[in-house]
């Protein structure tokens, strides 16, 4: 394993970090997947990462990650708290709500996270979250009370991160990249506002869809090769972990394929969008042009069901728009130049003749 500096904040990160979802118990309304691990099994998966070298552990309040903060906890004190950088986060914008929130981490860790994150943080709720009293305040006070030692905010928006580059609050920032979806990775890499926040990045796998595709080393190898501190996997297996952790003991590692060579491979199973989620496409109408694309890809590559529930929300009203709009100034922002309107079109038909059953 090879280590990594988390920004300026001192700590010293495993450049592949342990994401515990895969290790909770239940069923989760967030998350598309059932869990089942037990607390024995849960601690041997989390053991044999941290033999391989693994020591950043990152999870969130109960009950948004089910059980698995708990889980951390008895980690963390049967293998030594002070070997361990541990992640927390929640999704609450309030202050007060954040505040409380962190004291209820506490409790079910057994100890005090290292860096605790705003969750989630979207556009709707962006201000709440910066403004004087909101989440970050809170974050920001709890520091100065020794209850965490870093503030984070996570997000799936580039300009949220950005902002919070931006702000000194903010120590620690976690968005999402892979080997598909890189475009965030690449403005992050040419915007020096980054330098010096530790930078966690999530969604490596693409929700577990992308390992089908491509070598597991290959997707870590394309992350790790920005400036990041930490590369986040979902671990549920001993497997799973072995082969996350030794990922860079692979002989004859090959060349980072490039975002065209990465479309020619699913282009054998379907139509891809060539869309990367720069997120500098911007709809006068507000639909998230980027998040769109991703359900659609995501439908093809192995979470149908999962993809449709999300389009099924807004994609009938977002095809209205295209055909009500004159300018289309989203084609001339979009750097691949995508015809957005004509994929939009084409994804709202696919939803159409393809119903899910909870529509009643």
């Amino acid at each position: 394993m090879r280590y990594r500096k988390l920004g300026d904040s001192g700590l010293t990160v495993s450049e592949i970090g342990f994401g515990t979802i895969p290790v909770l118990q239940g069923n989760v309304p967030v998350l598309p997947d059932y869990f089942n691990l037990n607390v024995e099994e849960a601690l041997e998966v989390m053991e044999c990462a941290f033999r391989l070298g693994c020591n950043l552990y990152d999870t969130a309040i109960v009950p948004e990650y089910g059980d698995a903060e708990r889980k951390l906890g008895k980690f963390a004190a049967y293998i030594g708290r002070e070997q361990l950088v541990i992640s927390d986060k929640a999704r609450f914008f309030d202050g007060n709500e954040m505040y409380q929130a962190v004291q209820t981490s506490c409790e079910n860790l057994g100890t005090c996270a290292d860096i605790y994150f705003v969750h989630q943080i979207d556009e709707e709720h962006e201000q709440e979250v910066f403004q004087k009293g909101g989440a970050l305040d809170a974050l920001t006070e709890l520091k100065r009370e020794g209850r965490i030692r870093f503030t984070g905010i996570a997000s799936h928006y580039y300009d949220i991160l950005l902002r919070g580059a931006k702000d000194s609050r903010v120590d620690v920032l976690q968005g999402s990249g892979n080997l598909l979806e890189r475009g965030m990775l690449e403005r992050f890499c040419s915007e020096p506002l980054f330098k010096g926040k530790g930078f966690l990045v999530n969604k490596v796998y693409a929700a577990g869809i992308l390992p089908v595709f491509f070598p597991v080393d290959t997707l870590l190898r394309t992350v790790l090769s920005y400036p990041v501190s930490s590369a986040l996997v979902g671990i549920g297996t001993k497997e799973q972990a072995e082969q996350a952790m030794r990922w860079n003991t692979v002989r004859n590692q090959g060349e980072i394929p490039s975002f065209e060579e990465v479309l020619s491979v699913l282009e054998k199973d379907y139509s891809p969008i060539p869309c990367d989620r720069c997120q500098k496409c911007r709809c006068v109408y507000g639909t998230e042009i980027h998040t769109v694309f991703r359900q659609y890809q995501y439908y093809f590559l192995g979470k149908e069901y999962w993809a449709l529930r999300k389009l099924d929300m807004s994609i009938e009203k977002s095809a209205q728009h295209c055909r009500e709009c004159e300018k289309m100034s989203c084609m001339d922002q979009c750097p691949k130049k995508i015809r957005i309107p004509d994929e939009i079109m084409k994804i709202c038909r696919l939803v159409k003749d393809h119903p899910i059953v909870w529509r009643g």
